[in-house]
């Protein structure tokens, strides 16, 4: 396909987790016309050959406008904003001092609350996922996330937003993850008064509960909760395992 961007043509790969939350909620937002593509992660679907040629990173999500390809969660929700959101809904006009404070808000994100090699990511793995229980690998990660969850309250004890004055990006990177502490850590959000507000008022949105069904057959919050606590328990009778041993 020639030219510039935007092609409105777009199809999302994706699957249920909060990476791929993050995006859906931009598009839902947004009101914009789009495929999904479930890409099933617990296949190793995202290793296969033709998406790897959407994302060579194998990862989820990505994103295709016509022929062209954009990955990582924060390109694609800046693509989004860059060429389907003139009015500046969810982002401010581009370099000014609000712009720049979503884009620190967006990349604090990326490189603290999730997911990989971020620390939320690895508080989720080392409580619920780990082939092996470890106390210093959870206690590591669990104490650093609610040091994150801190600086999140630092700024929304006294502001409804992260950046500037209205629901941006900034919000919907940091509100994916949130939301599954909970669930996964058993985080009690009441420590956090103004991140439980703050997260109460994104999930209230209509466009944010529809992009948590996507893609379709994604697990409800009950069903989520019930898998979590499965994992949790598995991991715990690993630590009995290891005390008997």
């Amino acid at each position: 396909m020639s030219g510039n961007p935007p092609f409105h043509n777009l199809t999302y790969y994706t699957f249920g987790t909060p990476n791929g939350l993050k995006p859906a909620i931009v598009l839902e937002e947004l009101g914009l016309q789009y495929k999904v593509e479930k890409v099933d992660i617990t296949k190793n679907t995202q290793k296969e050959d033709w998406f790897l040629a959407i994302n060579p990173n194998g990862r989820i999500p990505a994103l295709k406008d016509g022929d062209m390809r954009v990955f990582e969660t924060g390109a694609i929700m800046l693509y989004l904003t860059d060429h389907y959101d003139k009015e500046n809904k969810l982002n401010y006009p581009h370099g000014s001092r609000e712009y720049y404070e979503v884009m620190s808000w967006l990349m604090w994100q990326m490189g603290g609350l999730g997911p990989m090699q971020a620390i939320q990511g690895q508080a989720n793995h080392f409580r619920a996922m780990a082939g092996a229980y470890s106390e210093y690998g959870i206690k590591r990660y669990m104490d650093e996330t609610k040091r994150l969850f801190d600086v999140l309250e630092s700024r929304l004890k006294d502001a409804d937003w992260l950046a500037g004055n209205k629901y941006t990006l900034a919000d919907i990177a940091s509100y994916s993850w949130v939301r599954a502490a909970p669930v996964f850590l058993e985080f009690d959000l009441s420590q956090w008064p103004g991140l439980q507000k703050w997260t109460k008022r994104i999930e209230e949105r209509p466009a944010v509960k529809k992009a948590e069904t996507i893609p379709e057959g994604t697990r409800s919050a009950a069903e989520m909760a019930e898998m979590a606590k499965g994992m949790r328990d598995r991991m715990d009778g690993m630590k009995e395992t290891k005390r008997d041993s």
